[in-house]
């Protein structure tokens, strides 16, 4: 119950640690993830790119200050989607 609460509040408050960089490899796996299978909730995307939900929620939040994607939480449900910036982002990406 502690790890929900805690990518909970990550997500809604939208705040990261000070000095927090996200991993590339991290990010890529999750626009990787996104592309292929589209729109997911935090326990599908957590499976498939293999990261805890805290890890995870921390660079969702910094994916969203970029604007390359949305998370919508609906009680304890998140799903998170990609922007239209995005998946453009996400396409050039994997054209490399």
């Amino acid at each position: 119950m502690a790890v929900r609460s805690k990518t909970l509040d990550i997500l809604r408050n939208k705040k990261l640690e000070s000095g927090f960089e996200p991993s590339m490899k991290t990010l890529l796996r999750i626009l990787k993830a996104m592309t292929e299978n589209g729109s997911k909730g935090k326990t599908q995307l957590s499976l498939d790119t293999n990261l805890n939900y805290a890890r995870l929620a921390k660079h969702i939040v910094w994916l969203e200050k970029k604007g390359l994607v949305k998370s919508i939480i609906d009680k304890s449900k998140i799903n998170v989607a990609l922007t239209v910036k995005g998946r453009v982002f996400a396409l050039a990406l994997s054209n490399d």
